[in-house]
């Protein structure tokens, strides 16, 4: 979902860019610069120490064993 509103968010920009006067296609390079940015963040986001999954522990482990 967040590279879907990355994008609609940089097609916009372009857009709005484009149309007060900038060339089309620095506009789409900054278009790209985001949608680029919001797909690192997506590949770095489960590397990250809040969100590691380790290995699946029991349900209810029993105290002493």
């Amino acid at each position: 979902m967040l590279l879907v509103l990355a994008t609609a968010a940089a097609m916009v920009i372009w857009i709005v860019l484009w149309g007060l006067g900038i060339k089309g296609f620095d506009g789409f390079m900054v278009a790209l610069l985001l949608v680029l940015m919001a797909s690192t963040v997506y590949m770095v986001l489960p590397y990250l120490p809040g969100n590691r999954k380790g290995k699946d522990e029991p349900v209810d482990p029993a105290p002493f064993n």
